[in-house]
């Protein structure tokens, strides 16, 4: 499995979806899960999540930094 693979399928489709986005932010296990349609191990889903999170928060971090360069 890939993980960089699954990682932005997963960052694509949290940030289409409001719903999935709060189910993520409540239990960011079962929304993995959901997705991919699979009960992962442990380990390979935290590192799901762990990518998730991550990308999702240097996605906002590069918005912001757009809209700032935006101003000046």
């Amino acid at each position: 499995m890939d993980i960089k693979e699954k990682v932005q399928e997963m960052v694509n489709k949290i940030a289409s979806d409001k719903a999935l986005q709060e189910q993520f932010q409540k239990d960011p296990v079962k929304a993995v899960e959901k997705v991919l349609g699979v009960d992962l191990p442990d380990d390979v889903v935290n590192k799901i999540v762990d990518g998730v999170k991550a990308k999702l928060t240097a996605d906002k971090i590069g918005d912001v930094a757009g809209a700032i360069k935006k101003l000046f």
